[in-house]
């Protein structure tokens, strides 16, 4: 049993942007035998349905995006340039979308963490979406896991609450279309959000 606190489906039962900046300051937990591998969310993106040129969904419902249309609070997980993405379904009622988490602070864990980045720089060790899945363990046999429960070997848990002041936003990372809204939330002067333009 974690002594964190889980997030409630109904967090996730909301406009995709809103839960992207809700999530920065909230903890990801990686769950693998008895260690917990921890991290501040610190840098999300929100994504939507059809009407998004950047989404997994642009194209429809297919076999490999069919999440994003189902139950809020799951993760989904796919393949971009050989790096696993994380994402949690979030949505409004009969709505499609998702937050790809880009970047955390590692808190817990991080010795594991460097080992499973081969990598002695804790600076660059969770910065970028890439980087934190390498670092966690993440693949896609975490697909489909229902994040709101901290019996599973990844969730997301309260954390810290973040003065709204302290979130920026811009245009999504590394897309070759965007949205004219910027959907792209992180903590202002946190060390960990990724400071490049590519994945």
């Amino acid at each position: 049993m974690s002594y964190r606190k889980d997030l409630p489906r109904e967090f996730y039962r909301r406009d995709p942007k809103i839960v992207a900046a809700n999530l920065l300051g909230k903890i990801l937990v990686r769950r693998i035998s008895d260690q917990l591998l921890e991290g501040i969310i610190v840098e999300t993106e929100a994504y939507y349905g059809v009407e998004d040129p950047a989404s997994r969904a642009r194209d429809g419902m297919k076999r490999y995006n069919m999440l994003m249309w189902g139950e809020v609070g799951l993760a989904f997980i796919y393949n971009v340039h050989n790096n696993w993405m994380f994402n949690v379904v979030t949505h409004e009622p009969k709505g499609v979308g998702a937050v790809l988490i880009r970047a955390i602070e590692p808190l817990n864990g991080i010795e594991t963490m460097m080992a499973n980045r081969k990598t002695r720089s804790i600076k660059n060790l969770t910065n970028g979406p890439g980087r934190l899945t390498r670092a966690l363990g993440i693949n896609k046999e975490l697909n489909c896991v229902d994040l709101t429960n901290s019996e599973n070997p990844i969730f997301i848990s309260e954390g810290k609450p973040i003065d709204e002041r302290e979130i920026c936003r811009s245009h999504r990372v590394g897309v070759k279309r965007d949205l004219d809204v910027e959907l792209r939330f992180y903590i202002r002067g946190n060390p960990f959000v990724s400071k490049t333009r590519v994945i």
